[in-house]
């Protein structure tokens, strides 16, 4: 297969280049009637595979999809293999149907599917590397901070909550707004550097990152915030610097928002939260509000491709930022 070309895996009478075979009927194109998983590859093995597999299965027993869950493994794992270092994305759309509109026949078409299967050659960071509690090691990016911001994501039925599903226009926006406040301050040279935004559903209260889920600790007292008229490098100087991760996640007791009315459950977000149930502090979930965001001592966010993204400072909607 050729590398960044969508592949036809499921049915497979149609493995041809997407370009050649979508409609525009197709219905994760027409409704986000789908889902997807991004999976990173290293040495030809994909990346957390299990949790990967049990989205799978999950995904489309909610959504009424039928796939042959096994067959579809089997498949990845040779790309993988061929891959050997990069990304898979693997998206699955709901079968065209007969019906006008929104509908689908509850019957087996009704539940037939679609499945895309794209190869990039990348390179996953492994230079730094945080070893779990089970002796597993994950990607550890280097330090940066991160910003809330005021895009807002909605609020969903139990059904749909949790879910990776096509449907993402509240992360396109929320995702622009970050990057135009990043080019601003890419052009103000201001330091340090934000990689990451902080939302907050409709109800409220704080609950991932525009591309990855959040973990956070408490401080038993409200912390003192940088004030936001100190110049950059006053605002750096005070930011205590991460140097030593042997005991990052068993050190403290972490928290992680729930997924019960918006936000993804992401794969990384259950491998850490597995990770650490033996554990002395095992994770907690727990609702982030505005009144914790002074309180807040550590803040990290994670996904499957980059593991962990530790943050010395996050810049909140009034200015004020506060240092970990």
């Amino acid at each position: 297969m050729p590398l960044s070309n969508w592949l036809c895996i499921h049915p497979s009478s149609a493995t041809t280049d997407i370009s050649d075979t979508v409609s525009l009927d197709n219905r994760g194109l027409a409704y986000g009637d789908g889902f997807f998983t991004t999976m990173g590859v290293i040495d030809g093995q994909i990346l957390w595979l299990a949790h990967h597999q049990q989205r799978l299965v999950s995904h489309a027993e909610a959504l009424q999809l039928e796939l042959d869950n096994h067959s579809i493994m089997a498949i990845i794992r040779t790309h993988a293999e061929q891959l050997q270092q990069g990304m898979l994305k693997l998206m699955v759309t709901r079968a065209v149907q007969d019906v006008r509109g929104y509908g689908y026949v509850p019957t087996a078409s009704g539940s037939a599917c679609e499945i895309w299967l794209k190869s990039s050659a990348m390179t996953v960071t492994t230079t730094e590397q945080l070893r779990l509690p089970d002796g597993c090691l994950i990607p550890m990016q280097p330090i940066s901070s991160a910003i809330c911001l005021s895009s807002q994501l909605t609020c969903l039925p139990p059904l749909l909550a949790g879910l990776k599903s096509l449907n993402r226009l509240d992360n396109v926006l929320a995702s622009g707004e970050l990057q135009s406040i990043k080019a601003q301050v890419s052009e103000d040279n201001i330091k340090p550097r934000i990689s990451e935004g902080l939302l907050r559903d409709m109800s409220g209260r704080w609950v991932e990152g525009t591309m990855s889920n959040v973990f956070y600790q408490l401080s038993d007292s409200p912390l003192s915030t940088l004030s936001s008229e100190k110049t950059a490098s006053e605002k750096l100087s005070t930011l205590p610097l991460y140097e030593d991760n042997a005991n990052y996640l068993t050190t403290g007791q972490w928290y992680t928002p729930s997924m019960a009315q918006s936000g993804v459950a992401g794969v990384m977000r259950q491998v850490l939260i597995d990770a650490l149930s033996t554990s002395k502090h095992p994770v907690i979930i727990r609702s982030l509000k505005d009144e914790d965001l002074p309180r807040l001592s550590q803040l990290f966010f994670c996904n499957a491709l980059r593991g962990v993204m530790p943050m010395s400072s996050l810049t909140l909607l009034s200015g004020e930022v506060v240092g970990f």
